[in-house]
C-alpha cells in the first residue's frame, strides 16, 4: 500500500456513523454531533435490527462494548497507574477526549487523525472553547514514515517523552491488512519502548468459525470496504492468535479481554453469543 497521506473521506462514513451511536447513547457532547450521523442512523437501524435478532448483536453492540472498555481501561491506566498523557489516534468524532479531560482535568489530551477530518474535529472543540494547551487536535497519518505527520513526530512534539502514555486507537485497524497495521504496530511498540509504563489499547474483531456467519460477515466487510475505499480485515481468529501477534510486534506484555468479562461490571450491552470483539492491551 503506498505510503502516501490517505483520503479520509471515505473512511469519515463511519466516523459519522459511530458518532452518532455513541451520541444516541449518552457518551457523547453536542458539538459532534451531525445531521448526516442522525440520517445514517435511522438507516442503519433495520439492518442492525435483524442482525441483532440473527447473531445476537450488531455493530451497535459491539460499538459500545469496545469503548466502554477501552474507556474503563484508560481509567485504570490514570487512576491506579498515574499515567497523565492520552494520545487517540484516528479519533474522528470520537468524544473521548471531551469526557477523559471532564473527568481528569490534568490530564495531557492529543487527538489525532488525518488532515481533513482533524480540522473538523478542532473547528468543532474550539467552537466549545475545549482546545488549550492539554488539549490539543493535530495531524497524523500512520501510513508516513517520515515527515509532520508521522507517528513518532507526533509524539516527540506533543508529549513530555519522560513520561508514559496511553495510546489508543479505535475502529482503526480494521480498515488496513495485517501486514500493514503490523507494519504500524511494531512502530509504536518502537516508539513507547523508551517510556516504560506506557499502554496501547485497541479492538479486534474475531472471524468468526460458523461457516455461514464467515460468508455473511465477509460480505459485509466487502461492502464497508468499498464504502471507505479501504480493505477491511479480520485480522485473527482466536484470543492466543492474538496476543501471540501483539507479543511479536514488540509488546512484551498482553491481554486481550472478551466483553463478557465485563457483564454486570460496565454498563454494556451483552452478547447473546460469543461477542465477535475483543479489546487488547499491550503494554512495553
Amino acid at each position: 500500500m503506498s505510503k502516501k497521506p490517505t483520503d479520509s473521506s471515505g473512511i469519515s462514513f463511519t466516523a459519522l456513523y459511530t458518532g452518532a451511536v455513541w451520541h444516541r447513547h449518552g457518551l457523547s457532547d453536542d458539538a459532534l454531533a451531525t445531521e448526516q450521523g442522525r440520517w445514517l442512523y435511522h438507516l442503519m437501524s433495520p439492518f442492525e435490527t435483524a442482525s441483532k435478532a440473527a447473531i445476537g448483536g450488531n455493530i451497535r453492540t459491539f460499538l459500545l462494548q469496545r469503548h466502554r472498555i477501552i474507556d474503563h481501561l484508560i481509567a485504570e491506566a490514570v487512576v491506579k497507574n498515574g499515567v497523565d498523557q492520552v494520545l487517540e489516534i484516528a479519533c474522528g468524532l470520537s468524544p473521548r477526549g471531551i469526557r477523559l479531560r471532564e473527568k481528569h482535568p490534568h490530564l495531557k489530551m492529543v487527538e489525532a487523525d488525518l488532515p481533513d477530518m482533524a480540522t473538523r474535529k478542532a473547528a468543532r472543540l474550539l467552537a466549545t472553547g475545549r482546545l488549550g494547551e492539554n488539549h490539543q487536535v493535530t495531524p497524523m497519518d500512520i501510513l508516513a514514515d517520515s515527515g509532520n505527520h508521522a507517528l513518532e513526530a507526533v509524539i516527540a512534539r506533543t508529549f513530555d517523552n519522560t513520561k508514559p502514555i496511553v495510546v489508543v486507537t479505535e475502529g482503526l485497524a480494521s480498515y488496513f491488512s495485517l501486514d500493514v497495521i503490523t507494519e504500524f504496530w511494531q512502530r509504536l511498540a518502537r516508539a513507547l519502548a523508551n517510556r516504560p509504563g506506557s499502554v496501547y489499547l485497541s479492538e479486534s474483531y474475531l472471524m468468526p468459525r460458523q461457516p455461514l456467519l464467515r460468508h455473511s460477515l465477509k460480505t459485509l466487510g466487502g461492502l464497508l470496504g468499498t464504502m471507505t475505499r479501504s480493505q477491511v480485515s479480520f485480522h485473527f481468529e482466536d484470543d492466543q492468535q492474538a496476543q501471540d501477534h501483539f507479543q511479536a510486534c514488540g509488546f512484551p506484555s498482553v491481554r486481550v479481554y472478551n466483553p463478557s468479562e465485563f457483564y454486570g461490571l460496565l454498563p454494556i450491552p451483552e452478547s447473546r453469543h460469543d461477542p465477535m470483539v475483543r479489546v487488547v492491551s499491550a503494554r512495553v
